[in-house]
């Protein structure tokens, strides 16, 4: 089939069932998140059972103060029991002879898997055994992506309430609601998809065969289908086994490969829907939509025009850019998910970043230090366009003389501050975090990619650090595959940059959520800039592309530009 007909076709197919599930799934998480008392309060079984042994009261709201510290609190515990589990799996059940996760790749894995990031310095064959997969990095799947969620509903519910105490919810009802009634469910459904396709579920250590050359050969199992299920639709990324959405296990069909990439984009894409019913102004939500899409289709109709084209000798001679790809996918079905993952905080892959074109892989890097914003992670990319919102309504207002109100609430300068403070986070800890590492004596050889400086190996390491610092900053978890990120500096230096580019931005974003909540409603007049349309669309667009274009173009020139122009 024509590449640009296979394109077309999947894009078609993603689109649809998109379009199919919006308005049921975001009115269902709506009600699962209603701030409506008559409905609130009505606990499944499980929920009231799991409210009396955490001595939780559901019907008592928190402040931004205290939804902060659940949140914080919630996530060092998860951290911590992580840790212990990936230090004590050599005397646990089913450890398949697998001793202790050694310090350090137990404190990146357990940072990496409670901020949502699945950033993977280890194999997982052959360090992780299915006791710490299903008991730890399986569970943390689920709750991470309903922290994400819940700091998004909380931002909502901070524009929807009016005056009060400042309360924006309970964090352990979210946190509950968002893994029982959402995630659980949707990730039951995919599993036994996925499973239809011959995704494996295993607990066996793996099996030997005699291959043709009479060597002996052992493959590996897992309980593959469970946790894949969770990892692209929880937007977490990172592989049960080392080749991740790559492997045969994982990944086995056409099919298997759209479910996957329908799986990553499920939950982002419908709360816009949720957040445009809970505010009562459903246009609000599909302009959100609207700016989301026209950023995610503008970088997917880059990357796939750069990597259908035939640049090197290595190209020309297979007639396809298909080196790192999986021939089962071909081009655009590793395009689409290049784009998905690196645009929803994913970081699962089915081909080698690594090994696309400079502009191809410089897309993809662009996708991820525009803020993953489309559509973003589970809640964290709706959290994160409302911010950038909220700055773009402040800039339009300073251009055209109106008065700076976001959905009925003055944005003052606290509010100013605290957004603009969650967006700089970012920006702060990659320019910093690939600085150093540049320079640093351990480092200057670009861990495999050595040269001098100009010469094609250097760009292009540079461009791996690059996206390793943004892929951890930003929460993604994918990488480029040359670089060995096991140096005691990488693993300690990333593992800091997914801390602080996890919570730092949802310390201000309740934050700020509590300031909108302490404020009452501001009728709109004629001074009011509107906030849903074609306009805030191009106005929101632009100030998104601005603030990425200002901040990283001087580095991505000493990367993925430079290799591109030689």
């Amino acid at each position: 089939m024509n590449p640009a007909v296979a394109a077309g076709l999947q894009i078609a197919l993603v689109v649809a069932v998109l379009a199919l599930t919006y308005v049921p799934l975001g009115d269902y998480m709506a009600r699962v998140y209603t701030t409506d008392l008559a409905l609130r309060w009505k606990d499944f079984r499980v929920e009231s059972l799991m409210y009396r042994l955490c001595r939780i009261d559901p019907r008592a709201e928190q402040t931004w103060y205290g939804y902060a510290a659940s949140v914080l609190g919630f996530s060092l515990a998860s951290a911590l029991f992580l840790y212990a589990l990936q230090r004590l799996q050599g005397v646990l059940p089913l450890d398949h002879g697998l001793g202790a996760v050694s310090p350090a790749v137990a404190f990146n894995t357990a940072v990496s898997f409670v901020t949502n990031t699945n950033w993977q310095s280890y194999v997982p064959e052959t360090t992780m055994s299915p006791m710490t997969q299903s008991v730890g990095l399986a569970v943390q799947n689920f709750v991470s992506a309903a922290v994400g969620m819940a700091v998004a509903v909380a931002l909502i519910r901070g524009l929807v309430r009016v005056g009060g105490g400042g309360e924006i919810g309970n964090f352990w009802v979210d946190l509950t609601r968002g893994t029982v009634r959402i995630l659980l469910p949707l990730a039951f459904v995919i599993a036994l998809i996925l499973l239809s396709q011959g995704v494996i579920q295993s607990y066996r250590s793996g099996f030997t065969a005699t291959g043709l050359d009479g060597n002996t050969v052992t493959t590996a199992l897992a309980p593959v289908a469970s946790q894949e299920a969770i990892k692209e639709l929880g937007t977490n990324g990172g592989g049960i086994l080392a080749a991740n959405s790559a492997h045969p296990f994982e990944n086995p069909t056409p099919i298997s490969n759209i479910v996957e990439i329908l799986a990553i984009l499920l939950i982002p894409v419908a709360l816009t829907r949720t957040f445009g019913t809970m505010i009562g102004n459903r246009r609000q939500g599909l302009t959100v939509l609207a700016v989301m899409a026209l950023l995610y289709t503008t970088v997917l109709a880059v990357t796939m025009a750069a990597e259908s084209g035939t640049r090197g000798v290595a190209a020309n001679a297979a007639g396809a850019m298909m080196e790192g790809k999986e021939v089962r996918f071909g081009i655009p079905g590793s395009v689409l998910f290049a784009v998905t993952t690196t645009g929803t905080s994913t970081g699962a892959v089915n081909s080698a970043h690594d090994s696309m074109s400079p502009l191809g892989g410089g897309a993809v890097l662009l996708n991820m230090l525009l803020g993953e914003i489309a559509p973003g992670g589970v809640g964290t990319g709706l959290y994160g366009i409302l911010v950038l919102s909220v700055i773009a309504v402040f800039v339009g207002g300073l251009l055209v003389g109106r008065t700076p109100e976001f959905l009925g609430k003055k944005l003052r300068r606290r509010e100013i501050t605290l957004a603009a403070l969650a967006v700089l986070v970012m920006p702060a800890l990659v320019l910093t975090g690939t600085g150093i590492t540049v320079i640093l004596s351990s480092t200057t050889g670009y861990l495999g990619n050595s040269g001098d400086p100009g010469t094609p190996g250097a760009i292009h390491g540079f461009t791996e650090v690059l996206y390793a610092y943004a892929s951890a900053s930003n929460n993604n978890g994918s990488a480029f595959g040359g670089l060995t990120a096991t140096s005691d500096w990488l693993q300690s230096s990333l593992g800091m940059c997914m801390l602080f580019g996890r919570f730092l931005p949802i310390l201000f974003v309740l934050a700020l959520a509590g300031s909108f909540a302490t404020q009452r409603r501001v009728p709109s007049g004629s001074g009011t800039l509107p906030t849903a349309g074609v306009a805030f669309a191009g106005l929101l667009t632009g100030t998104t592309v601005l603030v990425a274009a200002l901040t990283f173009f001087p580095a991505l020139a000493l990367g993925p530009i430079a290799e591109a122009l030689q």
